[in-house]
């Protein structure tokens, strides 16, 4: 089994891509490319399923989108409609049968769909449905949408959906597919992101607008919270769903999740980090040499510390691109190597320097701990660590992998303990009011700084992972 090699951060449920194209049967080729630019959102697997216009056809497995297809079996994939995903697991396990997208028969015909998000109610609707008949093949939540679906079969797709947004909580941006039609959907408060494109005729629905820039596509508009998007041979119409008292996009999209070149409900996220990277340089003053960004997360950051602190950045920290899972058996011995094997320090560069080393979030410490270390050992006179977000002190149900609040090292100790723990001669977290200031005041879940959650949590999703 291949181990991967991890570093110390926050990750995101899968990433979701689908296209229509009523007089084109070669989709499979785009959504390839669209999911091989939403691959940071999971590494884990990887699945296109198309709409032929006599039923659905699926591939699926684990591993990296280049991993699990190769121009024949994407040659195999012909289909106008056609929905894509990759996954990383926080609810249900990692294997091949919670993979997606999952295709199922019902009242109405076939259907695909693919999820990113988690449901904080997905536990007990498992037991409401298994006591009532239903049979549950996996152990993802997205099955708990497909069996609510399956109960409102006497409705046309459109309407089942608006009955299980009224049934399920929490986070979720859904791609559903038939034979005839794409439908996206996202959750009330718009947690999870999801935009609309457009290249030639077909339209695309993309968990982030990186993904329509790869395939040459148009980027149109976000879907908005609580829409359902239906595309079909009559083109695009939408339908408004359930609606929240309050917006609150995952601040974790900007501050980490979503690639730079994104742009997520009208922010560019490659500003928005500049500029939580200015507001940390305000917050305090540390004399240094240098900025030094932790690759890649930490550079749009450390760009705008510089900019404000007038101290240039430089880098001190070489980003190894071809490390990522390995076959070789994981030992301590490799675990301890795992940054190491990542991320390299430039000893010419951080010799007998103070340096400023930014870096996006702090979970559990481990991965700070060592890179100052490494730092260190190159020479580096001081090493103060500035994060540009607040301490993750509470964990997250909507759909990242933080949802074990033991694990949070911010959870248990305060700023002081967690600086000497790693090793750093000052440590800064970027304050909420200073996040607020850079990303917006309102319209954002901080949920994980300040364990005030949009929407409810259940017993059970206090156990997911």
């Amino acid at each position: 089994m291949p181990y991967e090699i991890e570093m110390d951060k926050p990750k995101d449920e899968c990433g979701v891509f689908g296209i229509y194209e009523p007089q084109n049967m070669g989709l499979a080729q785009l959504v390839y490319y669209g999911l091989y630019a939403l691959q940071h959102r999971g590494q884990e697997s990887a699945g296109i399923a198309v709409a032929n216009g006599e039923g659905i056809d699926l591939i699926k497995d684990m591993g990296l989108v280049a991993d699990v297809f190769d121009e024949e079996k994407l040659q195999n994939l012909k289909g106008n409609v056609a929905i894509g995903h990759v996954r990383y697991s926080t609810t249900g396990e990692s294997s091949a049968i919670n993979a997606q997208p999952f295709v199922y028969h019902y009242s109405r015909g076939m259907v695909a769909i693919a999820h990113n998000g988690n449901l904080t109610n997905a536990a007990s609707w498992r037991k409401t449905l298994g006591e009532s008949g239903s049979v549950f093949q996996t152990t993802s939540d997205t099955e708990v949408i497909i069996n609510l679906m399956a109960r409102y079969g006497q409705n046309t797709i459109e309407e089942a959906i608006m009955k299980c947004m009224i049934d399920i909580k929490g986070a979720y941006a859904l791609l559903l597919m038939s034979g005839d039609k794409l439908i996206g959907v996202r959750d009330p408060n718009g947690l999870r992101p999801m935009c609309i494109g457009k290249i030639g005729e077909a339209y695309i629905l993309a968990s982030e607008s990186c993904a329509l820039d790869t395939v040459g596509a148009r980027f149109i508009r976000n879907v908005k919270p609580g829409e359902i998007v239906i595309i079909d041979k009559n083109g695009l119409r939408s339908i408004q769903g359930v609606t929240a008292p309050q917006k609150a996009l995952c601040a974790f999209e900007l501050i980490y999740l979503a690639r730079t070149d994104s742009v997520i409900d009208g922010q560019t996220v490659n500003l928005a980090r500049q500029s939580l990277g200015r507001e940390l340089a305000k917050q305090k003053k540390i004399a240094a040499d240098m900025v030094v960004p932790v690759p890649d997360s930490g550079i749009a950051a450390a760009y705008g510390y510089a900019q404000e602190s007038g101290i240039p950045m430089q880098e001190g920290l070489v980003k190894n691109r071809y490390v990522g899972r390995t076959f070789i058996k994981p030992t301590q011995e490799l675990r301890d190597l795992g940054v190491r094997l990542k991320l390299n320090p430039i000893k010419t560069v951080v010799e007998g320097k103070k340096l400023i080393l930014v870096d996006d979030s702090i979970v559990r410490g481990t991965t700070s701990k060592k890179l100052i270390k490494l730092l260190k050992e190159a020479g580096a006179q001081e090493v103060h660590m500035v994060i540009s977000s607040p301490p993750i002190s509470f964990p997250c149900y909507y759909g990242i992998d933080t949802s074990r609040q033991e694990e949070l090292i911010a959870s248990k100790f305060n700023t002081d303990e967690i600086c000497k723990q790693i090793g750093a001669d000052s440590l800064t977290y970027l304050k909420l009011e200073g996040l607020k200031t850079a990303l917006g005041e309102t319209g954002l879940c901080t949920a994980c700084f300040d364990g005030s959650y949009p929407v409810e949590i259940s017993d059970g999703a206090t156990n997911a992972r």
